[in-house]
This record gives C-alpha cells, structure tokens and sequence, in this order.
C-alpha cells in the first residue's frame, strides 16, 4: 500500500518535472457547441467570446466552436445570437495542453420590444420551474468546502434541506424524509446516488457519483413540474459531461474517500467520444498495512462510463453506467468501542445501465428516449451490540427496467409543449429473517420470516404546456397520471404556475402541485394487506420572489406549504410516524405487519438565498430559513418530526486572487432537531432504550454549529497540472451531538456526536 500511494504521487511530479525542463507556452483550448435550448438545435454562427479579451469563436453548421491558443486560467465566457438573450457561463478554468468543453443553450427572446431589456444570464434556468430550482456548476461542486466532492452534501448548504446528522448523505427537504427524493443522470433514473444505501430510501454515508464527470446539476426542492413523477419532495437531475473528442486524456487523483482515475478521447474520429471512471477505497488496506486495532474498514469502490456516438445531424446515442460495490463488517469489539448500536455484515451491489437517443426534430423541438436495467443486492446481517442477538437477517433483490420518453415540442416562440411517457417493470425478492425484538415504545414483537417477492409494473404520462402569454407574464401548466399495477392506484397529478416580471430585474411566481409516490418495496413486501394502502400523497404551495440584485448576484426568497397524507401508520405504535423510523431505531425498516394509511404530516417555512456567482475572483452565497415539519399523532395532536431544525444559517463562499490559488469557508447554524427522552425505568430494566411514549419528540438536541475551510493549489505546466488541496472540516471542533443512545453493555444513556475535527485532503494530476 505505500508503495501504491508513493507511486500516485511520485508519478505525476516527475513527469511534470521532466515537462519542466522543456517549458513551453501554457495554454489550453476552449471547446463546445450553442444551441436553441427549446429544440436543441445547433445555433449557426453564434458568437463566444471572453470578455476583456480578443479570445472568441463562431459556431460552425453543427453549433460547435473551439477556441484556440488561451492562456491558462479562470474565464467566464458569454454567448450571443439574435433572436435569443444572451448567456454568460462562469467558472471555465483551462489547464495546459487540455480542451475544456463549455456547452450553452441560449432561450429564444419571445416577445422583441423596446420595453424589455434582455440582459445575460449568470444564473441558468431550466425553464420548467420557475421556483424552488438551483443550477450548480461543475466547479461549485468541486470546490464546495465540506462538500470534498459530493454532489449531496453541496445541496446541505441550501435552505431547503435539512442539518441532520454529518454521517449521512440523506437529504431532507422541507420536511420531508430520505425516501422522498429522485435522481436522474441523462435522463436516467438512479434508485441511490450513494454507496452503502439504506434500503427503501436515497440515503447512504458517502456518494457514489464522481463529481469529474459532471456538467451540471439542477436541484428542484419543491414545485417541479409533471415531466418528474413518485417523488413527493425534491428531484436531481445531473447532466454528465462528454469525453474528449480530439485527444487522449488522463487523470489521477487520491484523497480523502479513495484513489483512482479519468479517462476519456474521442470514439470513431470526431464522431463521439467516450469517458471512464474507475474508483476504490484504500482505508482498508491502510489499516491492514500500519495495523491500527481495529476492524472497521470499509471497503467501496465504483465505475462509471459514458460513450456518445453521432449518428447524423439529428440523431445521437449515448451509453451510461454507473456501479457500486460496498462491504462492510465491524465485529462486536468494534461496535462497543466506536458506540455503534448494532454490528454485522454489509455487502451490497447496485449498478444502473442505460442507453439514450436524442432525436432533433429540426426547429420543431427534440425528444430523449432511454432504456435502463437498475440491479440492487443486499446481503446484511445485524446484531445488536450488547446482546448480540440477531437484528435482521435481509438478503433481498431489487431490479427495475425502464423506459423513459421525453418530447419538446415549440409550437411558436411563446409556448413550448412537453410530453411523454415512462414504463417501469419491477422485480423483488426478499428472504429476510426478522429477530424477536423490543419496539421503540417497549413492546415485545416476535420474530418473523419474509420470504416473498413482488413483480409489478409502473406506468406514467405526463403532459405541460410552457406559454409567455406577455412580455411580463408566463405559466406553466401540466397533468401527469400514474398507474402501479401492484395496488392498482391510478393517480392524477395536476401542477401549475405562473410568473410576473415586474422589471428587467425582478419577478414573483406561484406555484401549486399535486404529488403521489408508491411506499418503497421493502415495506408494501411485508405484508400481503399492503397492497391495499393509497399512494403517498403531497400538496405543494409556493410562492417565490427573485431580484438580480447585479449580474452575478441574485437574490431568491420561498415561501411554502407542504400537506402530507396517506402515508403508514403502525397499529402497534401510533404515537410515531413510521417513516422517520430509520432515524430513531437501527437504520432500516423493522417488519410491521399489517399497516394502516391514514397518517397525515405537513411542513412550511421560509427560505431566503444571495447567491453571487463567480463573475470575477470572489465568490459566495448566503442561505437562511426557518421552518416547521409535524405530523398528527394518535390523539390528534400536532407533533415535531425528527428532522425539525427549525433555524438554518449558512453563509459560504471563497477567493481566487490568481490561477493558481484558492481559498474558501463555509459556516453553518441549525436548530437541534427533536428527539423522544427514553423512559430510564423501563431502558434499565429491559437493557435497550425504551421512548417515553409520553414525550414522543418533545425536547431538541443542541443547536448545530461548524466551521469548514479549504485551501486549493495548482501547479501548472506546460503539459499537464496538479491540484492539491486542504480542507479541515469543523475548524473549532465542536462536539455536536448526533443522537443519544441507550448503552447496552454499561446499561445507560450515551451520546454518539458528529464528526469533531477533521482533515480531509486531495491530490489530482491531469495529463
């Protein structure tokens, strides 16, 4: 092993050193292709330039520019056409020797008055969420601290998601739990976006996702429109970049998660080209080599790869995968002596393969077309710490394929209609063995055994239409229907909303939408009755305010409403809401039996967001909100849910004074989340933690606070680069309490806090 990580970096610095020696000129090239973003038709003769510079292209018949000969450094690049506002993209750093592609759908100007300004956007759109919608870039992500590359922990600075706890990458927006959220890369879904997932939900300690493969990211936290379907509370759709198409490219990295590596070039001359990922943990055999005492050592690794090809003009295949392989084994030492409540086994396997076709219809509009197989295993054993009796024994299969059809049709400059379809075969084989247990409240429950699978079909349409109906005014209105063959739950999900310019640099919109979702399969499998219960159900409404406050800074406010109902509800412990159950128990879903439908939750709040785009050598954002998340007990009254922060405070940003430095900060504030006290009579004497089920979530933890820094460095040469950096999450070390926990083996309450101080590094070598 150190001979592994003396080569990963010993390698990179003598090749860059040999480099050195003959020095040339260092610069890059910037690469990609303008089009309409309604029709994704190539924009001819478009025009890229830098501002501040004579560095610019035209677009040729295909939309494709390239720009040639630019020094090495940070740009932003601006994209003109007539007919159509003006786009700015920030961020695009070029590094020696390399080509950086930079793609920009510019919006064609519906209405060409004197009355409206067009100015250029710094903040992209979607177009198909006029609240409640956050584009990340590339670099954002990267370089986000305390995020060390992952997609999931960026969104945690956002108003709308939750401070809950640092071990986990569960995302809970306005309210809502880890089991509400979709992801989507190229138009493919992605059941989790995490490795070591926790089955039925999205959540899981670390991403999956290799941040060096993606564009963009949009993150819908509420209001999205009918294209998204069986989620009730955020969607993320991801968009992959595309290989090299004119030469060979490598990377090199290792840091804090893993070691691996980036390949990419063109496939079959100009005509595609393809991208490959390959990642593995090494915490294992670091620990195997210096011998550290202890048996906890994960271990994960994951690949990912994109292949896109050029048919024609108009036609356009491209191949996605994405696997994860994770293991994990702590014994019963290791769980007494890092506080876990349970230890075991963990081996899971999850992979998602996809093929898309983009198809251009001219002017008229585009479709995307993909179909994908999605395979998740599970094979975990759980024993509880003190007892060492079993917990559950779960070796479960779950496969989907899906077909997914999406259309955008312009029916002239003001209206844009989307349609399309979407067929999903389901697959599930469960053999789990579930131990006699005691409930959260104290109650007995038998063991049991589930053996039995399900085999299912989804099937959903969905229809918008987009119309600037003024200069000033525009809606957004759409129908979706759903059907799951297993309940055989038609539902019908009615969105719309509207936006009012009150000048070049204000707006208001509103929003309001229905929402359905199917319980996840480990729990409608448990129980033939289940099949009875009504679909998860959200009500959202939205109102939202956006001012421009300069071209890279923005300001957006939220305010929102979210009605829950139909969700589970266990006969045996009605006082709890049987979805935030993985919080408060073991982490997974115990065997409930038959389970009632009449649960009903709701969640509002305020959000604010000042976000200043990296126009020039600064950067930052500003995001705060307050907020309430409850659900209606057994006797009717209103209770707090776990993931009640309440007060969210984040301010983050950064500074590049040159090409080669970097600095940033993020700090955080969040409310303590309420927890239910244990009956101390009833947890001694039964030795496991017992709720009192008189004060089910009725005191908070303590309010969450941490400082996280980051320092990055590049070394550029004349034919390749290095970047280092430095990140120290939670500066000051603040003991900030993740939950309590009844000690079985001392037989009292303990306290298993967050992460305190921690450095976490990275090494990257581009070539």
């Amino acid at each position: 092993m150190k001979i592994l990580l003396g080569l990963v970096f010993a390698i990179p610095i003598l090749l860059s050193a040999s480099q050195m020696i003959f020095a040339q000129p260092k610069s890059g090239s910037i690469e990609g292709r303008v089009f309409d973003a309604d029709t994704k038709s190539p924009l001819i003769g478009a025009h890229v330039v830098v501002p501040g510079s004579s560095l610019g292209a035209a677009t040729d018949d295909r939309g494709e520019y390239v720009i040639k000969n630019v020094p090495v450094g940070s740009y932003n690049l601006k994209f003109t056409y007539m007919g159509y506002a003006p786009a700015i993209v920030t961020d695009v750093i070029v590094k020696p020797a390399r080509a950086v592609r930079v793609d920009a759908g510019l919006k064609i100007s519906a209405f060409q008055t004197k009355e409206v300004n067009v100015t250029p956007r710094l903040f992209p759109g979607s177009g198909e969420n006029p609240t409640s919608a956050v584009t990340f870039s590339y670099e954002e992500i990267r370089r986000a601290p305390g995020a060390a590359g992952d997609v999931s922990r960026i969104m945690m600075n956002l108003p709308s998601v939750g401070e809950v706890n640092d071990q986990s990458n569960g995302l809970i927006v306005r309210g809502g739990s880890p089991i509400e959220n979709a992801f989507f890369v190229d138009n493919i879904e992605i059941p989790n976006i995490n490795h070591f997932p926790t089955q039925g939900t999205t959540s899981g300690p670390i991403g999956l996702i290799n941040v060096d493969l993606i564009r963009d990211v949009n993150f819908y936290s509420g209001g999205f429109s009918a294209e998204y379907g069986d989620r009730l509370s955020s969607v993320m759709d991801i968009k992959f970049r595309e290989g090299s198409t004119k030469t060979f490219q490598g990377q090199l990295n290792v840091d804090f998660a893993g070691f691996g590596g980036v390949a990419e070039g063109p496939l079959f001359s100009d005509r595609g080209s393809w991208l490959v990922s390959v990642r593995r943990s090494y915490l294992d055999l670091l620990i195997k080599t210096i011998d550290m005492g202890t048996t906890v050592a994960p271990r994960y690794g994951d690949y990912q790869w994109k292949a896109v090809y050029e048919l024609n003009g108009n036609n356009s295949l491209e191949l996605l995968g994405i696997l994860g392989d994770d293991h994990n084994n702590p014994d019963s030492r290791a769980a007494i002596e890092n506080d876990m409540v349970y230890y075991g086994n963990q081996d899971h396997y999850q992979t998602t393969n996809g093929l898309n076709w983009r198809a251009l219809w001219g002017n008229a509009g585009y479709s995307n077309t993909s179909l994908s197989l999605t395979t998740e295993s599970f094979n975990e054993q759980s024993f509880e710490t003190g007892s060492g009796l079993l917990l559950e024994d779960n070796r479960s299969l779950e496969e989907s394929f899906g077909l997914r059809n999406i259309n955008h049709l312009r029916l002239d400059t003001a209206n844009v209609a989307e349609f399309g379809i979407e067929l999903k075969g389901i697959i599930g084989n469960y053999n789990i063995v579930y131990g006699s247990y005691t409930d959260a409240v104290g109650n007995p429950v038998d063991g049991s055994v589930m053996n039995t699978g399900i085999r299912a079909r989804k099937a959903g349409a969905f229809v918008s239409l987009l119309s600037h109906l003024t200069p000033f005014l525009s809606s957004i209105v759409g129908l979706r229907a759903d059907y799951f063959s297993y309940n055989r739950n038609v539902d019908l999900s009615p969105r719309a909303s509207l936006t009012l310019k009150l000048d070049e640099k204000s707006s208001v919109s509103a929003s309001a939408g229905v929402y359905y979702q199917t319980l996840p399969l480990i729990l409608l499998a448990q129980n033939p009755g289940n099949a009875n219960l009504a679909d998860l159900n959200a009500v959202h409404y939205i109102i939202g305010f956006e001012r421009l406050l300069t071209e890279s800074t923005k300001l957006s406010i939220d305010v929102y409403q979210k009605n829950y109902s139909n969700f589970p509800v266990d006969p045996q412990q009605p006082s709890l809401f049987l979805i935030d159950e993985l919080y408060y128990r073991y982490g997974f879903f115990f065997d409930h039996g038959d389970l009632a439908g009449d649960g009903k939750a709701r969640s509002k709040g305020v959000e604010l967001i000042l976000q200043k785009k990296m126009a020039k050598d600064f950067y930052g954002m500003i995001s705060a909100s307050y907020s309430s998340s409850q659900y209606l007990g057994a006797g009717g009254a209103w209770i707090n849910r776990v993931y009640d922060n309440r007060i969210i405070f984040c301010i983050d940003g950064g500074y590049r004074p040159n090409s080669e430095w970097e600095f940033s900060a993020r700090w955080i504030y969040a409310g303590g989340v309420p927890y239910t006290p244990y009956d101390p009579a009833a947890s001694s004497r039964l030795d496991r933690g017992v709720l009192d089920a008189s004060r089910i979530n009725g005191k908070r933890l303590p309010p969450y606070h941490c400082l996280n820094v980051r320092f990055d460095k590049r070394f550029n040469f004349s034919g390749s680069d290095i970047a280092c950096y430095l990140s120290i999450w939670n500066v000051y070390n603040r003991k900030n309490v993740a939950q309590y926990f009844w000690n079985q083996v001392k037989n009292v309450q303990g306290t298993i806090y967050q992460w305190g101080i921690l450095p976490v590094f990275g090494i990257e070598y581009e070539f």
